[in-house]
Parts: C-alpha cells; sequence; structure tokens
C-alpha cells in the first residue's frame, strides 16, 4: 500500500466543554476534515490517562490526538494544566516503547473554534499520514503477555542477573 492509499487511523480524545463542541461547530457548519478521526468524548483533557493513549495505539491506531480548552478557560479550572503536564510524560512514555513521539498531537481547542479543530484534524491526518502506518499494532483482543507467562518468566536478583 502507498502512502496516497494509506488513510490512518486516529483517535481522539476531546475534551466535552470546548473541543468536542468545537468538533460539533465544525460539522453543523459542514466543514471538511477527513474522516479517519475517531472522537472519543472525555470530562476533560486532564482526566486522558497515558495509558489510554497507549492503549490506543496497541489497538490499532496510528496517531492519537487529545484535544482540550484553552489554558486557564478550563470547566474544570486546572485539567489543561495537568493535560500540558502529562503531554511530556506521554511523549517520554512513547519513545519507551518504540512509537514515534509525532504520532501523538496535544493542542487548544475551543467551542468557538469549527475552523482550528477541522484545519487541525487535517493537519495531524496528513503528517500522521507521511509517518505511515503505525508498527505496534496487534490483533484487538490479544495480550501482549499472558499473565500466565509472566511468573514463567526469568526473575532478576538485586545484582541485575537473571535467575533461572
Amino acid at each position: 500500500m502507498s502512502r496516497e492509499e494509506f488513510e490512518p487511523r486516529i483517535v481522539g480524545f476531546l475534551c466535552n466543554w470546548c473541543s468536542y463542541a468545537g468538533a460539533d461547530l465544525a460539522g453543523t457548519s459542514r466543514m471538511h476534515y477527513p474522516q479517519s478521526l475517531r472522537i472519543i468524548r472525555v470530562p476533560c483533557s486532564g482526566r486522558v490517562d497515558p495509558l489510554f493513549v497507549v492503549k490506543a495505539f496497541q489497538d490499532g491506531a496510528d496517531g492519537v490526538m487529545v484535544l482540550g480548552c484553552h489554558p486557564g478557560d478550563c470547566h474544570y479550572q486546572q485539567g489543561n494544566y495537568f493535560a500540558q503536564r502529562r503531554y511530556a510524560l506521554m511523549h517520554r512514555l512513547l519513545e519507551f516503547i518504540g512509537i514515534e513521539t509525532d504520532r501523538l498531537f496535544v493542542e487548544w481547542v475551543s467551542a468557538s473554534e469549527g475552523k482550528k479543530f477541522a484545519d487541525v484534524v487535517t493537519a495531524f491526518t496528513e503528517r500522521v499520514r507521511n509517518l505511515g502506518p503505525a508498527t505496534i499494532k496487534r490483533p484487538r483482543g490479544t495480550v501482549l503477555l499472558p499473565p500466565q507467562n509472566i511468573l514463567s518468566q526469568p526473575a532478576c536478583g538485586a545484582d541485575g542477573e537473571v535467575s533461572a
């Protein structure tokens, strides 16, 4: 499949109070943006756990967007500040597990910014399309390491040596 034929699967975690309303405005205003975005409405961008992002990639997402209220405009006062701090953590986590950090995008979109929402989704989709398919994909419902195999793995001692 060539890069032109590749249509990325993008998961978007959108704040209920601002970004989701911005997406709704873009839709009701008939603004065009890629259909590859799968929206998950969350109460606040500050509630998006980094493990949600990893889970999205494990379940086949090629890119993940976290969209929230502008700093200072959060319905929950400080939620977007928490999201901003987690952004650096999420990038380090993605680097650790071998996913390009360009596949994660965090942006602030208010309820009145339907055009910005459409532009952000279009630009991010194009960025992910240029990166190609994500490499961490696994079939839905499978576990990377089944729980029964965890106990059969070699254990490390206090000195870091693997014991049999």
